[in-house]
């Protein structure tokens, strides 16, 4: 098997982290690895297949003879730095906002729309970590009874805020001074009714990713969706309440089994003896968990559903290598 050369930038952060991993863990065919990131982290170390890998200062030559890299360093990082990557012939997977809407920017989520990635070569972008567990959830139950309207209410951990964010809560339950706030108020035993900044309109940023980027995605722009997002005092892993409203009926049971095929879907619904997802059973791994599946009698033809996933892995870093396999396996083949 070809090996390739794969740049992650960002690699000292949560999510670069975890990038490194999973690409260990999915035997990627990485040949080199090469880890970039500011000047501050520039000449530290991280581990990869049991050996230690110096991270490199990130600039706009760093990406001469890479062919993937997966960018987790923020947007403005990314609209500095991907497009030079793409000059020097890098597909760029990009965990950043700053090209998700763009229209000519594939937006992914391989088990929703891999075919956007077959061919393609530039940058890709990388959805919200909350959209990418729901539209997991919902993409096979959009294909059998077609989804009219989505509402939303999502319990996101203080890792989809990064390193800041963790330590910000760690602080506060040990009850020592918080070196660097990240979040507007304490989080610790406490519960912030805002993800992201606000906009004009009253919503946040993350509740206007969640409507866009769904539509993009499941490619259907008729979809109604409304989105509150809460950031809760949980290390990792977020946690979704979703009321569907469809087109068509669709029992309980059907949506079960519907959800049970699925790939990367694992159906956890036992109410008599309290199965349900939560985020210690998402943690670490690259599944989306749903559970709670139930009618809403007040639509002619709605369900609501739980939804949990590791908002690190899937929702972030997980996703990005799928991504790449999945260009190897069918883009990069037919260029």
């Amino acid at each position: 098997m070809k090996q390739y050369t794969v740049a992650v930038v960002g690699a000292t952060g949560l999510v670069g982290r975890k990038m490194t991993q999973v690409l260990e863990e999915h035997h990627f065919p990485v040949g080199e690895l090469r880890p970039l990131a500011s000047a501050r982290s520039a000449g530290s170390e991280i581990s990869f297949r049991g050996a230690k890998v110096m991270v490199r200062e990130l600039t706009a030559s760093s990406f001469s003879g890479v062919e993937i890299a997966l960018f987790s360093a923020g947007a403005a990082v990314s609209r500095e730095f991907a497009p030079c990557a793409v000059r020097a012939g890098t597909l760029v997977i990009d965990n950043s906002s700053a090209f998700r809407m763009d229209k000519d920017i594939p937006l992914v989520v391989p088990e929703v729309n891999p075919r956007a990635v077959h061919g393609y070569h530039g940058i890709v972008a990388n959805p919200n970590c909350s959209t990418i567990q729901m539209v997991v959830a919902l993409k096979p139950l959009h294909d059998m009874w077609r989804i009219r309207r989505i509402v939303v209410s999502t319990y996101q951990s203080v890792t989809g805020a990064g390193k800041k964010g963790l330590n910000q809560l760690e602080d506060e339950v040990a009850k020592r001074t918080v070196a660097e706030k990240k979040f507007p108020h304490q989080i610790a035993f406490n519960i912030l009714p805002q993800v992201d900044v606000f906009a004009a309109d009253g919503y946040t940023k993350e509740e206007h990713k969640m409507v866009d980027e769904t539509k993009k995605i499941l490619e259907d722009d008729t979809i109604q969706v409304s989105a509150t997002c809460v950031r809760v005092p949980v290390w990792g892993g977020h946690s979704e309440a979703i009321n569907v409203e469809f087109a068509k009926p669709c029992s309980v049971e059907e949506a079960r089994e519907a959800l049970r095929a699925a790939v990367g879907v694992i159906v956890m619904d036992n109410p008599a003896g309290s199965e349900y997802p939560m985020p210690i059973h998402a943690w670490d791994r690259d599944e989306v968990f749903v559970g709670r599946i139930r009618k809403d009698d007040t639509v002619p033809h709605g369900l609501n559903l739980w939804v949990v996933s590791d908002n690190l892995r899937k929702g972030a870093a997980t996703n990005a290598v799928q991504i790449a396999e999945e260009w190897i396996k069918n883009g990069r083949a037919s260029r």
